[in-house]
């Protein structure tokens, strides 16, 4: 494979060496978009850096500052309760054009400048098959992010699957509710789908093949496909047949209606936890005090 050139000598610091970071690492230099050299992945944990050290060799240090004075992109790649420490560490760290890209789940752009005191900014929405390659990551950026750092944003976020550039901060949140919290979905219908084929007399083992392949490659179908699934699940469902009787039963029980609840109450859960702090913390107006008549409880003795 032939080397990119959008990532060719840019240094890039991993502010976080779990899972993520690791798919993120793994994902450039599987796709040879940098050296292992130009990588510099920074974390709490001796051990955690130990292993990332060793599969991909890159340069790795237990100290924030360190690994991103000398980087031109910043990944903020931690978990959310960490953020305010990271925050801490890289204030006034970061040059004025160094390109800072999160995956921090929730956190807001306005939280990320106000923390770094930082104004290129990448924010991010992946999922859980980003670890694999194959994921769906929606993102946007500021206005001081130039065009050659969305290209390179946009390389760095293609090593792990899909990306969708949005301009509206606010689609992250949507995003959130559909690929985001969309695998706990597909996964809970695998889930079900395992546990009804054990139920009609298969063992768990070949059931468990049976979903994964059954799921895997509806999806590799609708991908190739130029149709619209409905068109799809109608090329499957005839008249009269076994598909058309399941069918029936899954809307009759609200399978659509029940799963659009799900992915709302998902975008409102998003919504309300990347909710500024001091909303948050604002004191709730007290209850007016209501006038009840009590029953007397009896006195056992």
């Amino acid at each position: 494979m032939k080397r990119s050139t959008i990532l060719h000598d840019v240094p890039i610091a991993f502010i976080g060496a779990g899972a993520m970071g690791e798919a993120m690492i793994g994902g450039l230099l599987r796709h040879k978009l940098v050296e292992p050299s130009a990588i510099t992945a920074a974390d709490r944990h001796p051990d955690r850096l130990n292993e990332v050290g060793d599969l991909f060799h890159v340069q790795t240090t237990q100290d924030n500052r360190i690994a991103a004075r000398k980087a031109r992109i910043v990944v903020l790649s931690v978990k959310p309760q960490v953020l305010t420490a990271v925050y801490a560490d890289l204030k006034g760290v970061l040059r004025p054009k160094t390109l800072v890209v999160s995956i921090v789940a929730g956190a807001r752009i306005v939280s990320i400048a106000a923390g770094l005191g930082h104004k290129a900014i990448v924010r991010t929405m992946p999922n859980t098959p980003a670890q694999v390659g194959e994921g769906m990551t929606v993102w946007t950026a500021t206005d001081a992010v130039s065009d050659g750092q969305r290209e390179q944003a946009g390389a760095i976020l293609g090593a792990l699957g899909k990306q969708i550039y949005v301009q509206d901060e606010g689609f992250l949140d949507k995003a959130t509710a559909v690929s985001g919290s969309g695998p706990a979905f597909v996964f809970l219908l695998m889930e079900a789908l395992i546990d009804a084929a054990v139920h009609l007399g298969w063992s768990r083992a070949d059931a468990r093949q049976m979903v994964i392949q059954t799921v895997k490659g509806s999806a590799i179908f609708a991908e190739r496909s130029s149709v619209h699934p409905a068109e799809m699940r109608n090329l499957v469902t005839s008249p009269g047949g076994t598909s058309a009787d399941a069918i029936y039963q899954l809307e009759k029980g609200g399978f659509r209606t029940v799963l659009s609840k799900a992915v709302l109450a998902a975008y409102q859960r998003s919504v309300a936890l990347g909710a500024p702090n001091e909303d948050k913390a604002a004191p709730s107006a007290p209850r007016p005090k209501r006038k009840t008549t009590r029953t007397p409880r009896a006195r056992w003795r």
